[in-house]
Protein backbone atom coordinates (compact mmCIF):
# COMPACT_ATOMS: atom_id res chain seq x y z
CA UNK A 1 0.00 0.00 0.00
CA UNK A 2 2.77 2.51 0.86
CA UNK A 3 4.45 2.01 -2.87
CA UNK A 4 1.41 3.39 -4.22
CA UNK A 5 1.45 6.43 -1.95
CA UNK A 6 4.49 8.14 -2.88
CA UNK A 7 3.55 7.83 -6.73
CA UNK A 8 0.20 9.17 -6.33
CA UNK A 9 1.33 11.86 -4.29
CA UNK A 10 3.56 12.75 -6.96
CA UNK A 11 1.30 11.86 -9.49
CA UNK A 12 -1.40 14.97 -8.05
CA UNK A 13 1.61 17.13 -7.71
CA UNK A 14 2.49 17.12 -11.16
CA UNK A 15 -0.75 17.28 -12.30
CA UNK A 16 -1.75 20.51 -10.54
CA UNK A 17 0.20 22.87 -12.76
CA UNK A 18 -1.69 25.98 -14.36
CA UNK A 19 -2.12 26.19 -18.07
CA UNK A 20 -3.45 29.40 -18.36
CA UNK A 21 -2.47 32.17 -20.69
CA UNK A 22 -0.16 34.17 -19.19
CA UNK A 23 -0.75 37.95 -18.14
CA UNK A 24 1.23 40.87 -16.86
CA UNK A 25 0.82 40.84 -12.72
CA UNK A 26 -2.13 43.26 -11.93
CA UNK A 27 -1.14 46.74 -12.03
CA UNK A 28 1.77 46.05 -14.26
CA UNK A 29 2.04 46.83 -18.46
CA UNK A 30 4.01 44.36 -21.34
CA UNK A 31 7.03 46.81 -21.97
CA UNK A 32 6.58 49.49 -24.75
CA UNK A 33 6.31 48.71 -28.10
CA UNK A 34 10.15 48.65 -29.79
CA UNK A 35 10.90 51.23 -32.46
CA UNK A 36 9.03 50.92 -35.99
CA UNK A 37 6.55 48.00 -34.26
CA UNK A 38 2.87 49.45 -34.24
CA UNK A 39 1.99 47.30 -30.98
CA UNK A 40 2.95 45.59 -28.07
CA UNK A 41 4.49 42.62 -28.00
CA UNK A 42 2.36 39.56 -26.48
CA UNK A 43 3.31 37.74 -23.34
CA UNK A 44 4.26 34.00 -25.01
CA UNK A 45 6.63 35.78 -27.60
CA UNK A 46 8.36 37.64 -25.31
CA UNK A 47 9.20 34.34 -23.19
CA UNK A 48 10.32 32.32 -26.65
CA UNK A 49 14.02 32.75 -26.71
CA UNK A 50 15.65 34.43 -29.89
CA UNK A 51 17.67 32.08 -32.05
CA UNK A 52 21.26 33.90 -30.95
CA UNK A 53 20.76 33.14 -26.82
CA UNK A 54 19.45 29.73 -28.06
CA UNK A 55 21.39 28.70 -31.19
CA UNK A 56 20.63 25.47 -32.65
CA UNK A 57 23.34 22.61 -31.73
CA UNK A 58 25.55 21.20 -34.48
CA UNK A 59 26.83 18.64 -33.43
CA UNK A 60 29.84 16.88 -35.37
CA UNK A 61 30.54 13.25 -34.06
CA UNK A 62 34.59 12.16 -34.61
CA UNK A 63 34.32 8.83 -35.97
CA UNK A 64 38.42 8.43 -35.31
CA UNK A 65 41.32 10.69 -34.00
CA UNK A 66 42.76 12.86 -36.56
CA UNK A 67 45.49 15.03 -37.09
CA UNK A 68 45.44 18.55 -35.90
CA UNK A 69 46.11 21.52 -38.63
CA UNK A 70 48.89 23.88 -37.75
CA UNK A 71 46.93 26.96 -36.69
CA UNK A 72 48.36 30.46 -37.55
CA UNK A 73 47.33 32.12 -34.88
CA UNK A 74 49.09 30.33 -32.21
CA UNK A 75 52.05 32.66 -31.58
CA UNK A 76 54.12 32.18 -29.13
CA UNK A 77 54.01 34.95 -26.10
CA UNK A 78 55.67 38.40 -26.80
CA UNK A 79 59.25 39.37 -25.18
CA UNK A 80 58.72 41.71 -22.48
CA UNK A 81 62.19 43.31 -21.68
Amino acid sequence: MRRLIVPAVLLGLAACGQSAPLKPATGQQLPVAPYGRDGREVAENLLKPTPQAAPERSVELRKRSEERLQDPFDLPPPDDE
